[in-house]
């Protein structure tokens, strides 16, 4: 059994973003993608919620937010999460990872609000609802950012690098059986081999192989090589073509497919006509000194455009003629970028082989000149530069006041942005500035496709402006290129662009005592829930967060007791009464927190129900002993040396004024003398890196980046103006745009004529169209219909009945059964005919052949029963039957005997039947393990060439694209078998041993 069910981007506004659920035989359920949208609603996460509970594993296709944009969200807020086994590619996990980290340091609404209704306060729902104020649900956005929303506060860069180190690394082309979830069932020999996709470097196609189901996920893949990323892998490795899609991919049980770009052609030329017009583009804009923004991603389709802007720089310094683009300054602006182009110099073995070779090329001739490769960007004295993410005219910024200062310079400049629907990150900052310049250039590169009903006042900025490119509502100015072709750039006409922009805020008192109430719900919620290892990742901003003084041991019922204990006491009277917490969720506390109770009820009570909510604390201890506190035996003249101190800075330390890291201990809370909270700070940031370190190259920047990084949250927090809870205030802007907006895809998706040529060579059994709007799916869905028609051979109106049944187009949360055969019955195996059965084993699968008659269902009792026996059953079993006739219901227990029974054939039609039954090979033997056979039975064997197997050097075994294994032997090979005796190979041998390795089945 196969079901598939599209949680989120299945004919919906939202396409962007991906969720999806697969569910297998035997209550194996497999979530691929934690996509999420620009809006970062929570509701659209709901479903998801529902599902965790009883997920088996998770895995991830893409670095991209519509991928994993929830993925952080989910682990913070979900406990189960983090339990469940998590698989991607090691680019997908670094490259999301600093995409994540730009995304919550630059969006103030992906940290989510508080939900709705989690305090009792009065106007505390309104203040935590989660929808964005629009004048079309009768909100006024000028007032919603009076009152404010309160936000939760954002997981750090630590907390972030801690989830995604949960994840396990794959490599391409290798099969894995995954660990199931600890509340899954067992996985049956479930096997995941990841391939490559495109479109993004580590982007993945999912096959997944569990007994007779075969499923291929491909969610937004590209065929077409790129510069930088790889074509994807349905006919082998990078840039392979042929006839025949790799063995593995084709004939699956059933294909998932994104519909996006269904709609769109190829455009003639390839990747070299679309890196000429973008840079056509750039230099009819640079000519006239305006600024080209191009918003783009922070870690995945950003490398394709920074290198193809790069080499352009390169061959323009490198040109006599004097090409414009020398006197435009190239920049790449986001929080994370020099993290993001240093792991892309570390997986340079996960994009195209050219980039391969140019690497290599610059290693060689840095060898050769007696250079060493330094760090980023050093000019090699060549025009060329160094390696392909050796950047020498693109410039990173990471600072937003450094972007301003760079956007008063009036010059001609090229501005790589974060984000591209220009929500959130700097190319909004960008937009700003550049958008009533009338030189200045618009440059999107994906495309921002709604129906009509969802555009509305809550689009993005980068919809509403792809809405005027499509409109062309003022006018298409024609510019000619340097080799005569049209260049199309829509005016915009002075238009008015307005949009709700969200900034953060401080709380207010009333705010922040609702936000207080919140953080002890929960935590008292998250002490009476009784879940055992399993520790959640505290915010380390909560006030109520009492880690530091909680004990640690190995008994987690008496941890959470002193937890709870500690944080009762904590609280105050005033605030105990206010919170929403029935005597149900307080349970064994109702004794501290409820007023006038003494007693409660143990009967039948199990684990920290059964005794009074103390214990007593414990000291911390390793396997060394008591952990020792310096600070405890210090003489006394030196404890009054700090005292004084202490006073002294208290003196000096105005109402108000905030302190220096440096001047308290964040364990004790005691003033430590500075060369002391300098070792402090020194360990803290020792351990911090050894607890975040990973154990391949694509780790965290220790080499200088980390005190970028950490001067540019320095940098955000000055300009923010404040630490800790915030609320978002909505505020509505306007601009007037004169810029022009023009388009270029970069996006790096399939177009039609991938797909036309790709669905009749795979021949999928199944269909799933999924990742687009319903008008591109039906249309898709159509034209693969007429394509599977003629692939079988058939009239297309003839097997158009057929040809529906095998290609379905769900929508979000629609169930689809996609099983490997949906005409299935289940049938009863007689006793005698199950002790004849030989079964033989391939790999996890058990295989036997029958012969064997149909017949009825058993009857209910025995023959050979005795008589009262037999009255007394068959009295029970009317009883039963009457009694389910009253009740309208029926037994499931009762379904095996109405099943029809297979028994043996009598023996007056076994000997007929005996003769017609051939035997069968079943299986798929590997050159690998036949290599392996070969050796352990004494022979010689080594791969030669692309897919033979030589053995005894004398016999050649091919696979061919098919699965169908040639044996070759020389004339030599009776020779060796009579000099080298019977141990010798020969083709006998060989094929004796590959029927080994098969399952030979015959009827019994």
């Amino acid at each position: 059994m196969f079901t598939f069910t599209p949680l989120i981007g299945a004919q919906s506004s939202s396409s962007k973003a991906s969720q999806s659920i697969l569910e297998l035989d035997g209550g194996i359920k497999i979530l691929v993608d934690v996509g999420w949208d620009d809006s970062f609603d929570t509701r659209d996460l709901a479903e998801l919620e529902k599902h965790i509970p009883t997920l088996s594993l998770i895995l991830l296709t893409h670095a991209t937010p519509a991928h994993i944009g929830a993925f952080v969200h989910c682990c913070r807020t979900f406990p189960l999460f983090t339990q469940i086994p998590i698989y991607a590619t090691a680019p997908v996990v670094a490259l999301g990872r600093t995409s994540l980290q730009d995304l919550y340091a630059s969006a103030p609404l992906a940290a989510t609000f508080l939900p709705k209704g989690s305090v009792s306060e009065p106007g505390a729902s309104a203040a935590a609802s989660a929808v964005v104020p629009t004048e079309e649900n009768g909100e006024n956005p000028e007032a919603a950012g009076s009152n404010g929303r309160i936000l939760l506060q954002p997981p750090t860069t630590e907390e972030i690098a801690r989830y995604f180190s949960l994840i396990i690394p794959l490599k391409y082309s290798q099969p894995h059986e995954p660990h199931p979830s600890p509340f899954s069932p067992p996985l049956d020999g479930l096997t995941l081999t990841a391939y490559n996709a495109g479109h993004t470097v580590g982007g993945t196609i999912w096959h997944i192989q569990h007994g007779m189901e075969s499923i291929v996920y491909a969610m937004d893949w590209n065929q077409a090589r790129e510069s930088v990323v790889a074509g994807a892998a349905w006919f082998g490795g990078s840039g392979a073509s042929g006839t025949e899609v790799i063995e593995q991919l084709r004939k699956p049980t059933a294909l998932i497919c994104s519909a996006k770009g269904g709609d769109k052609f190829a455009v003639s030329g390839g990747r070299r006509k679309r890196d000429d017009l973008l840079l056509e583009m750039i230099r009819n804009t640079v000519a006239k000194g305006g600024t080209v923004l191009i918003p783009t991603d922070t870690s995945s389709r950003v490398l394709e455009l920074a290198y193809a802007l790069e080499h352009a720089w390169r061959d323009a310094a490198a040109s006599d003629k004097g090409d414009t683009l020398q006197a435009a300054g190239l920049y790449l602006a986001g929080r994370k970028v020099n993290t993001t182009m240093r792991l892309a110099r570390s997986m340079l073995e996960w994009m195209d082989e050219n980039i391969v070779r140019e690497f290599e090329a610059a290693e060689g001739a840095d060898a050769a000149t007696g250079q060493r490769s330094g760090g980023q960007g050093q000019d090699k004295g060549n025009a060329k530069g160094g390696g392909p993410f050796t950047f020498k005219y693109l410039k990173t910024i990471e600072r937003k006041k450094r972007l301003e200062k760079l956007l008063a310079d009036q010059g001609p400049k090229v501005i790589l942005a974060s984000d591209t629907s220009l929500a959130w990150g700097f190319s909004k900052e960008s937009l700003r500035k550049i958008a009533e310049g009338p030189n200045n250039l618009l440059l999107l590169t994906e495309s921002f496709r709604k129906q009509a009903a969802d555009l509305s006042n809550n689009a993005s900025l980068g919809a509403k402006l792809w809405e005027w490119y499509e409109e062309r509502r003022d006018g298409v100015a024609l510019e000619k290129s340097s080799d005569g072709e049209l260049l199309e750039q829509v005016h915009s006409g002075g238009r008015e662009l307005t949009w709700l922009d969200v900034q953060r805020a401080p709380l207010d008192a009333g705010e922040n005592l609702v936000y207080q109430q919140y953080l002890a719900t929960k935590r008292q919620l998250e002490d009476t829930s009784q879940t055992r290892g399993q520790e959640t990742l505290e915010n380390a901003a909560d006030a109520l967060d009492d880690g530091s003084s909680s004990t640690s041991s190995e008994d987690s019922d008496g941890e959470q007791q002193g937890r709870v204990l500690n944080f009762s006491t904590s609280l105050a009277h005033a605030n105990r009464n206010k919170l929403a917490l029935s005597d149900e969720d307080l349970g064994i506390n109702i004794l501290l927190r409820r007023k006038n109770v003494y007693d409660y009820d143990v009967r039948g009570k199990k684990g920290r129900e059964r005794m009074f909510p103390y214990v007593a604390p414990r000291k911390k201890s390793d396997e060394y002993g008591e952990f020792i506190r310096p600070e405890e035996y210090l003489r006394a003249e030196e404890r009054e040396e700090i005292d004084m101190q202490q006073r002294r800075s208290d003196a000096q330390t105005k109402l108000g004024q905030k302190r220096r890291w440096d001047e308290t201990s964040a364990s004790s809370g005691r003033r430590l003398s500075g060369g002391a909270a300098g070792r402090k700070r020194q360990q803290l940031r020792d351990g911090e890196k050894a607890n975040l370190g990973m154990n391949d190259d694509l780790s965290l920047a220790d080499d200088g980046e980390a005190a970028d990084a950490a001067a540019s949250s320095e940098d955000e927090a000055d300009a923010q103006g404040f630490e800790g809870p915030a609320k978002a205030v909505y505020t509505k802007g306007s601009l007037t745009i004169n810029a022009r907006i023009a388009f270029v895809d970069f996006m790096g998706l399939h177009d039609k004529r991938s797909l036309e040529m790709l669905i009749p060579l795979i021949q999928p059994q199944k269909l799933i169209l999924v990742g687009g709007m319903k008008e591109e799916i039906s249309a898709l869905a159509i034209e693969c219909r007429k394509l599977l028609a003629a692939k079988a051979g058939v009239d297309a109106a003839s097997a158009a009945a057929d040809a529906a049944a095998i290609i379905f187009t769900p929508a979000n949360g629609e169930v689809v059964d996609a099983s490997v055969d949906t005409n299935a019955w289940m049938v009863k195996l007689s006793n005698t005919l199950v002790r004849r059965l030989k079964w033989q084993h391939v790999r996890s699968l058990g295989v036997v052949a029958l012969t064997a008659q149909l017949r009825g269902p058993e009857p209910l009792v025995e023959e050979d029963a005795d008589d009262e026996a037999t009255g007394k059953k068959m009295k029970l079993a009317d009883d039963q039957a009457a009694s389910s006739v009253v009740t309208g219901t029926s037994k499931n227990a009762d379904k095996s005997d109405t099943l029809p029974l297979l028994d043996t054939l009598p023996v007056t039609m076994a000997a007929g039947t005996r003769s017609v039954a051939r035997p069968l090979h079943v299986g798929d033997l590997r050159l690998a393990d036949l290599r392996k056979l070969m050796q352990a039975a004494g022979h010689t064997a080594e791969f030669r060439g692309e897919g033979t197997l030589l053995i005894d050097k004398s016999v050649a075994v091919r696979k061919s694209g098919t699965g169908r294994i040639e044996i070759e032997a020389s004339a030599k090979a009776a020779t060796n078998q009579a000099v080298l005796g019977r141990n010798a190979a020969s083709f006998l041998a060989v094929k004796r041993k590959i029927y080994e390795g098969l399952a030979v089945v015959t009827g019994s």
